[in-house]
């Protein structure tokens, strides 16, 4: 009998050449490598979920299993989520081999991060991409780009900005702009050799200075967002938790850190998004009031006191949005669905007052009248926007992605309907010029469009005798059965697509709305109405005094003005802990499951029950693969101690059990890989 081996080639095709990524290595050169990897690991396409699901994604797991014992560069997530962007902004691919890599690349992602302790996990979705030159004797050069007062959020125009002005500001190009121009050029990083080393850096450049979740949230990596383990982070950044500043200090400077009462400033708690939520909701309380207080007055003789005060309530409102916009850039402003209610809530503010002004100037009643009516039309937008704060929770923040989704297709169906609508409204014009004008036509059909199809045919034949009726006909046929009825299988559809993927939508904007608030480099932030101080007398002291000075005066006068907010929030603090207790939100004992499984949250948000069961030794294909890929990249029996070694110097004794756990699942991989080879070669055996 001849023994049966398995054949060489057989052997090398299923090993797996993981890519070596060193703690030092630059993000640029991160990317490279982890490109190669997705581009050589996954040749032919597979959907979200066969990835997710099936044997498709084998080389995640593989992947993800080597990240997770052998790599603790802090660029990791940036690079794996800067590749979800690049791989989707590629447009020449027929086979959606793009898209695969792209899905790959976001599930990787947050499958790393369940694998790993939650403070760590924070560390690495919170670390903001250096500098790629940063030299370390440059320090005076560190200090001049570190962000202040003034400065744009996105540190990699800080270089610009301090060699051209001392009051930097934000350039014209917007962020999603800037990553476009970036990722087009990341093909680079698949070349070899070391002329391309120079563009690989620039091609990353405009990463620079992001976090993990701003590039997820900037690639739309709405199904990473949605993971458990970044939906806690960004609670902790909602409920301050988690806090990008420690004091509020001329040199203070901002990192994301676990906020200590005992030890941080109460003044950063201004910063924390629920409680400029709550602020925000109390501010257009008071403006409601306000509004409502002018219209029941309605001086059209005099600017009384309520109005003069809703004046400064508008100005102070406007003030807010314009810095909003400036901190956040345009992208992460655009995400959030209620700021293109305020900036029409601004627009026919600034009309009204134009307008008020004009006819008090003027002296005309008539004009007075028609401010008034403009004003009017502010209550179709402040009364939802008051009501804005249902959208963070998870009924109603789910119905407006899918409301969203079916105002746009219906905008795109009224195209359809628009150009029809001409073609019949001219001819019934053309051929009822004698009886019927083209405003008096223009109503019929409106009213024919929206049900009223017995007007038509009640004026048919005064359209035409002859043409008239069957025209007619043909239009009510065309609007109450086929146009109609498209529009509602069109939306029907719209409210399907969207409604199985609308918790993703919803924590993705919700996710948008904390990144939004809680990561400006601005140290000092002013609520309206208070904002105006800033805006009247602080701003002016620029032309004045040094920006060093300017922040320390900044830094006075919000303490003193916000002094009974922070008051507020202390008194709240308090008795929430005396009422609920001291929670530990985040844990830096172990990773969130066991490591010899992984739990992954379902794609809908949903954990599955069998994931939660632990998973039974398996000897399929694929766990021979992921055995002899582990035999191929670890040498078990000279380097367990070795490399237990070293991960407990870089990550401390908490990390060492984990590493001693992932140890011993080798060892078990490579006792099963053993077995199956055996049992094998017996039935071979017993065969021949």
């Amino acid at each position: 009998m001849e023994s049966s081996e398995i054949p060489v080639e057989a052997l090398e095709k299923m090993v797996v050449y993981l890519p070596d990524i060193g703690d030092e290595d630059a993000f640029a050169e991160v990317v490279k490598t982890l490109s190669i990897y997705f581009v050589e690991e996954f040749p032919t396409p597979s959907t979200f979920e066969q990835l997710r699901t099936t044997s498709a994604g084998t080389k995640i797991r593989i992947l993800v299993d080597h990240l997770v014992l052998n790599v603790t560069n802090s660029a990791l997530i940036n690079a794996l989520l800067t590749l979800k962007w690049h791989f989707n902004t590629l447009d020449i691919d027929d086979r959606g081999l793009n898209e695969t890599r792209a899905n790959a690349c976001e599930i990787a992602a947050w499958r790393f991060l369940s694998r790993i302790s939650e403070r760590d996990a924070v560390e690495f979705c919170l670390y903001e991409l250096p500098k790629p030159d940063s030299d370390s004797d440059s320090d005076a050069e560190a200090a001049k780009l570190q962000p202040t007062e003034h400065s744009s959020l996105l540190p990699q125009f800080r270089a610009n900005e301090s060699s051209t002005s001392s009051t930097p500001t934000r350039p014209p190009r917007g962020r999603r702009d800037e990553l476009l121009r970036s990722v087009s050029h990341i093909g680079g990083v698949f070349a070899d050799g070391e002329d391309g080393e120079d563009d690989e850096e620039d091609s990353t450049s405009s990463f620079t200075g992001l976090n993990s979740l701003e590039i997820a949230a900037v690639a739309d990596c709405k199904s990473f967002m949605s993971q458990r383990i970044v939906q806690k982070i960004i609670h902790g950044i909602w409920n301050g938790n988690i806090t990008f500043w420690e004091s509020l200090t001329t040199h203070t400077q901002k990192k994301p850190q676990f906020y200590n009462k005992r030890r941080s400033d109460h003044f950063i708690r201004l910063r924390v998004p629920r409680y400029v939520k709550a602020f925000e909701v109390l501010f257009f309380a008071t403006f409601l009031f306000l509004y409502y207080a002018v219209l029941v007055e309605r001086n059209p003789y005099h600017f009384t006191a309520l109005e003069i005060l809703l004046y400064v309530w508008f100005a102070a409102f406007a003030y807010d949005e314009l810095s909003e916009f400036i901190d956040a850039g345009s992208i992460f402003y655009a995400a959030d669905i209620w700021n293109g209610c305020d900036l029409i809530i601004i627009t026919i503010g600034a009309v009204f007052f134009i307008t008020r002004i004009v006819g008090r100037m003027k002296d005309s009643d008539s004009i007075v009248d028609t401010a008034f009516d403009i004003l009017s039309l502010e209550a179709l937008f402040i009364v939802p926007r008051i009501f804005s704060l249902l959208s963070l929770h998870p009924y109603f923040g789910t119905l407006i992605p899918c409301l969203k989704a079916m105002t746009k297709d219906f905008v795109k169906f009224m195209v359809v309907v628009a150009v029809l609508y001409i073609g019949f409204l001219t001819t019934f014009s053309l051929l009822a010029r004698d009886n019927y004008t083209l405003t008096e036509m223009s109503w019929v059909l409106i009213k024919v469009f929206f049900g009223s199809s017995y007007i038509g045919f009640d004026i048919m034949y005064d359209i035409n005798a002859y043409m008239g009726p069957p025209l007619m006909i043909v239009f009510v046929v065309m609007t109450q059965i086929l146009l109609v009825t498209s529009l509602i299988s069109i939306l029907s559809n719209s409210f399907s697509n969207i409604i199985s993927h609308a918790r993703e939508e919803y924590l993705f904007v919700y996710s948008i709305y904390v990144l939004e608030a809680s990561t400006s480099n601005r140290l000092t932030h002013f609520y309206p109405p208070l904002n105006l101080i800033a805006l009247l007398f602080l701003r002016p002291l620029r032309l004045f005094i040094s920006a060093e000075r300017l922040r320390n005066v900044r830094i006075v006068v919000l303490k003193v003005t916000h002094l009974p907010i922070v008051g507020a929030i202390w008194l709240f603090e308090i008795s929430s802990g005396r009422v609920h207790g001291s929670v530990l939100e985040f844990s830096s004992l172990g990773p969130l499951q066991s490591t010899t499984e992984l739990i992954e949250p379902a794609y809908d948000g949903r954990s599955s029950k069998a994931a939660k069961q632990k998973q039974k030794p398996d000897l399929s294909k694929a766990s021979i693969g992921r055995s002899i890929h582990n035999l191929h990249d670890y040498d078990i029996a000279d380097g367990r101690a070795e490399t237990l070694e070293m991960k407990q110097d870089d990550t401390g004794s908490g990390r060492t059990e984990i590493l001693e756990k992932k140890v011993d699942h080798l060892t078990i991989k490579i006792a099963e890989l053993t077995a199956l080879i055996m049992s094998q070669h017996n039935n071979s055996s017993e065969e021949s």
